[in-house]
């Protein structure tokens, strides 16, 4: 594995924080005692924990300030991130709305311009939100006349958001402010009047959100209809289920304004059900039930958790959905809500490739998108029968979204891969053959394609199973296995990695002759649910064999070798670098765990952290099975299989050290909370003895805990840069990586 000894100037020797062990803390889980020493550090707001996080930031300071190349590697991030970004526009009324970032500034700009020849202006921009840029823009919705803008913003990372509204013509903001927002969409009625959205019950106590993290489980959310120019406390609540807490709601109006489309999940697994209620049914509409304790009357279409259903389009009382009711690739099939029991398939399920996306244009066309090995496919057909229409040619990369409805007759695609930072296509949809322009495209100065290629590997898992990989680098590279390699993966929640532009990965390539690849394990969506299942629940294992298969695979290769091998993670991706720690630390010279969930006996209790129990197994269970799912559970939990490689005699691939290792988190992240890192943190250190006198682990076991940050997104330009040139100068450190100038 990585040593220190690779690099030019080791690091001195490093003094860990020992914070305090409660060994009185112990779980029975059915009679499995389970010690958890670090309890404390849940309670994030306590000064122990301020303290613990202090001193473990001054740890990582002192390794950061000896990484020679941090400073060269923020000066080529910030010069690669000055260039102009886009975003595809959408219409509303006869305005388009965009957002675009001419370079350095904190956060995209969403601008107006009557017509596509129009002369745009701002309309908000985020950067006014706080002086340090912590504020950011989230949640969109625009009125179907483009006369008001609602907007969600959110402070330091939280998925906490707060809803304003302004008008359009002159950027003049209402009084309207809306609290407590939370996985929400604004879903605006066709007159304008108003919108829905989905909210959680203020605290009874009336606190605030401030600076402290809300680590809480999130129950009881409802969804409300707001009319514009009043307060939130006249808001309509039109749905809620106490007898189901866990349930979350999302709103969507259909495009002909006469049904309010109300998804149901209770976790992040793809199914939902799906309610429905006819607007125009209603004697006094929506005015009419101000001031009353009635909700609106949703109408159960599909009332069990067997599948997801996603609204595409409807026509009177026939609606089509994308679903994954017996299709684990997903189809598109039909109803007509006065007949409950008449579905049938539009468009069936295909043999190989993907259903990722439909979009109904210019009345009864389809823009379909699909996924065939990792590659995106995109097709129109008949909205009326699913029939192939045209295929549309596009290049090898990822379709990142299609802004388009049916009374359009243009579509702007959204494109991009790893050595294309973006187009933006216009498509006429009015013609018999559609016609695809460039729009805007991304350029980036000092960029070169042409000194770079992307190839798509297939490797066999421990299983046989063949797992696709892209792998991107500096042409001609020659295979002797010294280069330096960045593995990325994710494995879970039926999310698909496909081919992505990054500023990071072209100075890693460029300036530190990096080997960049990303592995398409199982567990995401690459291939379907039943990829997802394959790396899911008792099948999870499976992610971290497909992930260490993919890293001998490039070493048996040519393209690396163990000490020069960096894996990183974010999320679900951390739990996976963290879980792949413990069982293969030989295998790997440094690697880099983003906001990893690793408690995997309590990461229900925090937050949105319950959604995720059908991934993971769900240990709220009581059943006779229990024992025999936390046993294959507690198999990969990060924070409860750290063991000291050099005691593992039994195993001689498990001889010597952790890898350096720097666990990433943020002080708001409300999604995964920082108690999971600083746990898993704390754990390594006191096993592994790091920085003890006599202890084979001299690699360093860092954090780098970011402040006024959350999960990943709202992150100002700046802190992306920063942390990006933080971590990989810490990985060229450790890996005794040089600079190619």
């Amino acid at each position: 594995m990585g040593s220190l000894a690779a690099a030019d100037e080791p690091l001195p020797p490093l003094k860990y924080p020992q914070p305090r062990r409660d060994d009185g803390i112990v779980d029975d889980y059915h009679g499995v005692l389970v010690p958890d020493p670090y309890r404390w550090m849940e309670e994030l707001d306590s000064e122990e924990v301020k303290e613990f996080v202090d001193a473990q930031s001054a740890v990582s300071d002192t390794v950061l300030s000896t990484c020679d190349h941090r400073g060269r590697l923020r000066g080529q991030l910030t010069a690669l991130f000055d260039h102009p970004r886009f975003r595809a526009p959408f219409r509303r009324g006869g305005s388009y709305f965009y957002f675009h970032n001419p370079g350095l500034r904190p956060h995209s700009a969403l601008y107006v311009q009557h017509g596509l020849g129009g002369d745009p202006r701002v309309l908000l921009d985020p950067t006014a939100f706080s002086e340090d840029g912590t504020a950011s823009l989230g949640v969109v919705g625009v009125s179907d006349g483009g006369d008001h803008l609602a907007y969600g913003t959110s402070a330091s990372g939280s998925d906490w958001v707060t809803i304003r509204v302004m008008r359009v013509r002159d950027g003049e903001h209402l009084p309207d402010t809306l609290s407590w927002v939370k996985f929400s969409r604004i879903a605006w009625t066709r007159d304008g009047l108003g919108f829905f959205y989905s909210r959680f019950p203020a605290p009874r106590d009336g606190e605030a959100l401030d600076s402290g993290i809300k680590t809480d489980i999130n129950l009881n959310h409802e969804v409300y209809y707001h009319f514009l120019g009043t307060d939130q406390s006249q808001d309509v609540l039109c749905w809620r289920d106490p007898d189901h807490p866990k349930y979350i709601y999302i709103p969507e109006v259909t495009e002909d304004g006469k049904y309010v489309i109300l998804s149901v999940s209770e976790t992040s697994e793809p199914v939902n059900k799906l309610y429905y209620c006819d607007l125009s049914a209603l004697a006094h509409g929506l005015e009419g039930l101000k001031g009353t304790h009635g909700m609106l009357p949703f109408v159960k279409l599909v009332d069990r958790f067997e599948a997801h259903y996603g609204l595409i389009a409807n026509d009177g009382t026939e609606f089509t959905f994308l679903t994954n009711k017996d299709a684990p690739r997903y189809k598109l099939s039909r109803v007509d809500v006065d007949e409950p029991g008449s579905w049938t398939d539009v468009l069936p399920e295909d043999e190989k490739a993907v259903l990722e996306s439909a979009c109904a244009v210019h009345g009864d066309k389809l823009l379909v998108n699909y996924l065939s090995d990792v590659k995106y496919v995109l097709q129109m057909r008949s909205l009326v029968t699913g029939e192939l229409l045209h295929d549309i040619p596009i290049d090898i990369g990822t379709v990142n979204g299609i802004s388009g409805r049916r009374v359009d007759s243009e579509v702007f695609i959204e494109f991009a891969s790893f050595l294309t930072p973006g187009i933006i296509y216009r498509c006429d949809v009015s013609t018999e053959v559609p016609e695809m322009n460039v729009y805007r495209e991304i350029s980036v100065p000092g960029f070169d394609r042409n000194e770079f290629e992307a190839k798509q590997v297939f490797y066999p898992s421990k299983d046989g199973t063949k797992i696709p990989m892209f792998i991107v680098s500096k042409k001609n590279l020659n295979l002797n296995g010294s280069h330096p390699a960045l593995l990325f993966g994710y494995g879970g929640f039926g999310m698909s990695v496909t081919p992505q532009f990054s500023v990071a990965r072209v100075v890693l390539m460029r300036n530190l002759g990096f080997v960049a690849c990303v592995a398409n394990i199982r567990g995401g969506g690459e291939y379907g649910e039943g990829w997802h299942r394959d790396g899911s629940l008792a099948n999870k294992q499976n992610c971290f064999d497909d992930f260490a298969a993919a890293g001998e695979f490039l070493v048996s290769a040519g393209y690396t070798n163990p000490t020069r091998l960096c894996i990183e993670g974010g999320s679900n991706g951390g739990l996976l670098v963290a879980a792949c720690l413990n069982q293969r630390p030989d295998l790997f010279g440094c690697a880099l765990a983003h906001v990893g969930v690793m408690d995997m006996l309590r990461f229900h209790k925090f937050t949105i952290g319950s959604a995720s129990a059908p991934e993971n197994l769900n240990l709220l269970q009581t059943t006779s099975c229990f024992t025999a799912k936390m046993v294959t559970f507690m198999g990969y939990s990060p924070l409860h299989n750290v063991r000291r490689p050099w005691e593992e005699a039994d195993d001689p691939r498990r001889g010597g050290q952790y890898p350096p290792t720097m666990l990433l988190t943020a002080d708001h992240d409300d999604r995964v909370v920082p108690s999971h890192t600083l746990k898993f943190l704390a754990t390594m250190q006191h096993v592994l003895r790091a920085g003890a006198e006599g202890s084979p682990q001299t690699n360093p076991i860092i954090a780098r805990i970011e402040r006024k940050s959350g999960h990943g997104c709202g992150r100002s330009t700046q802190k992306i840069i920063d942390e990006a040139a933080d971590r990989y100068a810490f990985a060229a450190k450790v890996m005794g990586v040089s600079w190619i100038d």
